[in-house]
């Protein structure tokens, strides 16, 4: 398997599967497995998320999957986490797999570092976002919530939720400060952030989608901010078409499902099919 440097030194492993035209997955390429996977289906996730979509899409494709998220908490990068160097980062990667052009799929924060990947190099054959707006992105509301979320992450540690509740407010904070620090950093690069004038940079093949219900509503403690994903995206549709961007609205559908690979699978497919095809 091969492996990448990063833009500290630090390595991660490279999962290359299938023929054909190459798609870049920023998802785990293997199933998650014991308590951790116990942890994902209470919050809705499928421990096999990665792996499922890699499985799929390496019919038709030659697909690399590199779980970045996994690595950062892994190997936190406090102060050095910004659009530049992510984009640096999966270079990297494509670099290590033997990848000249290629597709990006990414979901939530990775769907919004591919954006910033795309207006920073021009290998991409197409690039497809998940759960993050291209247009009129909560720029400022993530940097709240991170913000907040380290703060929460300096105090000392609190005592695990009682068993079955699951929800922002009575979860404890398990995130260290070193891992809750690098997402604050990313954010901060991004203030005045102009997404909108950026458009006239994107020149590959681009799809954008979100969950209708994907709106969440973070207490206080975790920021006070209201965003609405869903919302964004439906607002701003007719001008994200006009801006090139091919849009998918799955009804119903909030932030975690619309993740899910038997969301995702049948809207991503189709499309690479068309554009890659």
């Amino acid at each position: 398997m091969p492996t990448a440097t990063l833009h500290d030194g630090n390595t991660i492993e490279v999962a290359v599967r299938g023929s054909g035209p190459d798609v870049l997955l920023a998802v785990r390429p293997d199933p998650v497995e014991g308590p951790a996977a116990d942890e994902m289906r209470k919050w809705g996730v499928d421990p096999s998320l990665g792996a499922t979509l890699v499985e799929d899409l390496a019919r038709d494709f030659r697909v690399t999957a590199f779980d970045y998220e996994g690595h950062c908490l892994a190997v936190p990068k406090p102060d050095t986490l910004t659009p530049d160097t992510t984009t640096a980062d999966i270079l990297a990667v494509a670099d290590a797999a033997g990848v000249d052009r290629f597709a990006f799929y990414g979901y939530s924060w990775l769907a919004m570092s591919g954006l910033q990947l795309a207006i920073r190099t021009g290998r991409l054959s197409a690039l497809v976002m998940g759960g993050f707006p291209p247009l009129g992105g909560p720029y400022a509301e993530m940097l709240a919530g991170t913000t907040a979320t380290h703060e929460l992450a300096l105090r000392p540690r609190q005592d695990p939720a009682p068993e079955g509740e699951f929800d922002w407010d009575t979860a404890p904070m398990t995130m260290t400060p070193g891992q809750t620090r690098q997402f604050m950093t990313l954010y901060e690069a991004l203030k005045g952030f102009d997404d909108a004038a950026a458009q006239a940079r994107l020149t590959c093949p681009r799809l954008c989608f979100a969950g209708s219900a994907d709106v969440i509503d973070y207490s206080e403690r975790w920021g006070g901010m209201h965003v609405d994903i869903g919302g964004m995206v439906v607002a701003r549709r007719a001008e994200l078409a006009a801006a090139g961007w091919d849009v998918e609205v799955l009804d119903g559908l909030d932030h975690v499902q619309a993740m899910q690979p038997g969301a995702v699978l049948p809207v991503l497919r189709p499309w690479l099919e068309s554009r890659l095809g």
